[in-house]
């Protein structure tokens, strides 16, 4: 019999791009291009809330602990459904911070007779109501067992994949569609004081780089967007689909990629330009972690601007062979983080009717 598995998240997920939106499609994608196994036939779907029942899956894949995704594992587990967590925490989470959440949500309970609940809260439940959590990587790994007191044993890592096409990304159509030749900055993310575009705009004042931004800006990031088209070395694309081969091409066609953003589980967009053979320089309050890749992927702190201008102006001087920054990434392909994501549907189906048989 083939297993049904809906993957679900918040409600407005798909009112914006990002890269949990771009993590859910190419993850549907990859899992319904798998071979068909006939011992384990497996179909993948989201799941329309308004009109389909959670009760006629066999295995959920919820994505994201946050935005009130709780209810949904609350709701799976009354009707017996079992559900693979994909929680997105940000790997700052640990002992100490968790302490004062929990203080926190004791506190709102206290003050309101227990009629308010924390988000913290909400969290750790869907983490621990979940069948199986998939971490992005150890440091959300050691987030969600110190911050959330996880269990190791119920977390598995498995990595966001990278589409193919930025592997073999060429910057000649970036150079015929914006005329933009020489070195230039990369940064790729939605323009906000989160994402910090302003403070690395700042940093590169003076260095004689162009920082060239693509992301979408928001009605209420206008002002912000304002700011930084006032800098006369900023110069702004907008959005681009991820499907779109400009964007790829830009990432082969930057000098360096940067995203110095106040925090990040897993970047899609680090991941993509070292495919493009680009080097990275990066917030250091990510799960990434890229063995041996000092060479073109740099951490700094989110907030240091010096460090980010030198980490820049280090790669600029000493810029790494493409192929070698692509060897960085290359096992991560969509394909074999399916297979992986396939292999724990079937462990949490085959755990659930294993316990359903035993009653």
């Amino acid at each position: 019999m083939t297993m049904r598995v809906g993957i679900l998240s918040y409600p407005m997920l798909f009112q914006r791009d990002g890269g949990l939106q771009v993590q859910v499609r190419e993850t549907l994608a990859a899992l319904n291009r798998l071979p068909a196994h006939r011992a384990r036939p497996l179909t993948v779907q989201l799941v329309d809330a308004n009109h389909e029942r959670l009760a006629d899956f066999d295995v959920l894949h919820v994505f994201s602990a946050s935005n009130g995704t709780y209810r949904i594992v609350e709701t799976a587990c009354e009707l017996g459904v079992p559900v693979v967590l994909s929680p997105l925490l940000a790997p700052s989470w640990n002992r100490g911070s968790a302490w004062r959440a929990r203080l926190a949500d004791r506190l709102a309970g206290r003050l309101t007779e227990w009629m308010v609940q924390t988000s913290y809260a909400q969290t750790r439940r869907a983490l621990h109501l979940a069948r199986l959590v998939i971490a992005l990587g150890e440091a959300e790994r050691d987030a969600l067992v110190h911050g959330f007191g996880l269990a190791s044993e119920a977390i598995h890592v498995l990595p966001n994949g990278i589409n193919p096409h930025f592997f073999t990304a060429n910057g000649d159509l970036f150079l015929r569609e914006t005329g933009i030749a020489g070195p230039f900055v990369l940064m790729v993310g939605s323009i906000s004081p989160y994402k910090n575009q302003l403070g690395l705009a700042q940093a590169l004042l003076g260095a004689g780089l162009p920082l060239v931004l693509i992301g979408a800006a928001p009605r209420e990031q206008q002002a912000y967007l304002q700011q930084l088209l006032d800098l006369p070395h900023v110069s702004w694309l907008g959005a681009l689909d991820h499907a779109d081969p400009l964007l790829a091409s830009a990432y082969h066609a930057a000098a360096v990629a940067a995203l110095p953003s106040q925090g990040e589980v897993f970047p899609l967009s680090v991941l993509e330009a070292l495919a493009a053979g680009t080097p990275v320089v990066m917030t250091a309050q990510s799960a990434l972690d890229l063995p041996d890749s000092a060479f073109a992927l740099r951490k700094v702190r989110w907030d240091d601007g010096a460090a980010q201008r030198q980490a820049i102006l280090e790669l600029l001087a000493l810029p790494p062979e493409r192929a070698r920054v692509r060897a960085l990434v290359e096992r991560f392909t969509w394909e074999r983080v399916a297979a992986r994501i396939a292999d724990c549907y079937h462990q949490v189906h085959t755990l659930a009717e294993r316990r359903t048989h035993a009653v």
